[in-house]
């Protein structure tokens, strides 16, 4: 393939990219823009090997089928409930991928690289090797194998900045050196960077790993944009482009939902501090019970007493959390909607940009189980709503929904944006306990005079309120 062709191929490439992305902004439209820019890198896939003639290698071949028979048997076996932690790991890959593409370069071509060549295979490879290691950490924290609580060693920030300037020495001395040389300080360069990587998502609270993933998926798009200027690729230099500038708009847009700046929340003064609270914790008593201490009134008689709530309200939101995704409530949501919907009731859900554990978790979880898209509202465009809305029904939500957001100073979640439940005439709680949210701040919520509390899994407690209806 000609360059004058490639160029075209890649132009093109770049352009599907864009639209795909562009459908991704829309539940409606959403699946068609996965397809697209699955579609697109497929293209571009063929593009690079048709260009590089390297077609016919069988190798290559070998490892396009292993990783995509791999690709495939992941997404299939994954769950709706593990797709954050999925992200981050592919955020992570593509970081590796990007580390590796550069330190071959290095090892294979330096005769044939100028200063501009080297110093981006010096990035390519810092840029990919954080962007692996911080990927693993925040996998790790959202699957709870690593404590989801911000870790915060002895001189933490000190210890940074040190690795960062060490980084960036590495880098600039890079070109500078002989093929021996700068081959010694890619490999020291990758080493910093993957334990630099890990050190700054440690510090990081899964409350914020939402933010994380964002900010991580920029970073892989970055290290692939950087990787292209090491190879002379202008297709992956425009395409890695286009991921790192997503990603940022993205991190930008969810640090503004949560009210908070991305140096607070990568450098772990977001945290929770313990030993303090914004208001007192819930009784003990009413955990696991379904009951308050001010009620006598037995599980079937809150139950009977959600069902009259429901029935008698004209207005009904949803509200739906990460406590839906880990109990698998979305079907017996989308039940107890239709049942809602078919007595004639408005029916709305609010979300809440950083419900979840991921941007758009809810909507996926949603759309799983067909909830129409146009029942679906974003945070700015229901609160309003609450006001007039006779019941709002929370389902495994907690920080998005406390109000010591407004009141609360001093506290980690004091000034976020969230949804005015307590607004609502009656507020029914769909949650597991009562305990804090990853910010660590009590809900006053639950102690409301207004609020029925069902504790326990969600979906049971919701198909026993689909069960009194």
């Amino acid at each position: 393939m000609d360059f004058g062709t490639y160029e075209l191929i890649s132009a093109a490439v770049v352009l599907v990219t864009l639209l795909g992305i562009r459908l991704l902004s829309s539940p409606r439209t959403s699946v068609a823009g996965n397809r697209l820019g699955a579609l697109a890198m497929l293209f571009a896939i063929a593009a690079v090997l048709l260009h590089n003639d390297i077609i016919d290698m069988p190798l290559l071949i070998a490892g396009l089928l292993v990783g995509s028979v791999i690709g495939a048997a992941l997404s299939v076996r994954v769950t709706m409930l593990k797709i954050p932690q999925f992200v981050a790991l592919l955020n992570g890959l593509g970081g590796l991928a990007s580390l590796l593409v550069a330190l071959v370069v290095l090892f294979e071509q330096y005769d044939r690289l100028d200063g501009v060549n080297l110093l981006a295979g010096q990035l390519a490879i810092i840029v990919g090797g954080v962007t692996f290691s911080g990927s693993l950490v925040a996998a790790g924290k959202l699957d709870k194998r690593i404590s989801q609580q911000p870790l915060v060693m002895r001189g933490h920030s000190a210890l940074s900045l040190q690795l960062i300037i060490v980084m960036a020495v590495l880098a600039a001395a890079g070109p500078f050196e002989g093929r021996g040389e700068s081959i010694v300080i890619a490999v020291a360069a990758a080493l910093v960077s993957l334990a630099f990587g890990a050190i700054f998502a440690v510090r990081i609270g899964g409350a914020d790993m939402p933010i994380t993933i964002s900010l991580l998926n920029s970073y892989s798009g970055l290290a692939a944009s950087i990787c292209g200027f090491a190879v002379n690729d202008y297709m992956l230099i425009a395409i890695g482009a286009i991921v790192g500038a997503a990603g940022l708009i993205l991190t930008r847009i969810m640090c503004r939902a949560m009210n908070r700046s991305l140096m607070d929340i990568l450098t772990g003064r977001t945290s929770y501090a313990k030993g303090t609270s914004a208001v007192a914790s819930a009784p003990e008593e009413c955990v696991g019970t379904g009951t308050l201490p001010r009620t006598q009134e037995s599980v079937e008689e809150r139950l009977s007493r959600i069902a009259r709530t429901l029935d008698g309200a004209d207005r009904v939101i949803f509200v739906p959390g990460y406590g839906m995704a880990l109990s698998q409530a979305q079907g017996k949501v989308k039940e107890l909607f239709d049942l809602l919907v078919g007595r004639g009731k408005d029916v709305r859900f609010a979300i809440h940009p950083v419900a979840g554990r991921m941007p758009g978790h809810m909507n996926v979880l949603l759309a799983e189980v067909d909830v129409p898209y146009d029942r679906l509202y974003e945070l700015e465009d229901i609160n309003p709503e609450f006001a007039s809305t006779d019941v709002a029904v929370i389902v495994g939500a907690c920080d998005v929904v406390n109000p010591s957001a407004i009141t609360a100073e001093g506290t980690p979640i004091y000034g976020m944006p969230i949804l005015l439940v307590h607004e609502a005439k009656n507020v029914v709680v769909c949650n597991l306990d009562t305990k804090p949210g990853y910010s660590g701040v009590d809900n006053p919520l639950y102690g409301r005079e207004n609020t029925i509390l069902m504790l326990g899994n969600a979906e049971e407690t919701l198909t026993s309120i689909i069960g009194k209806m």
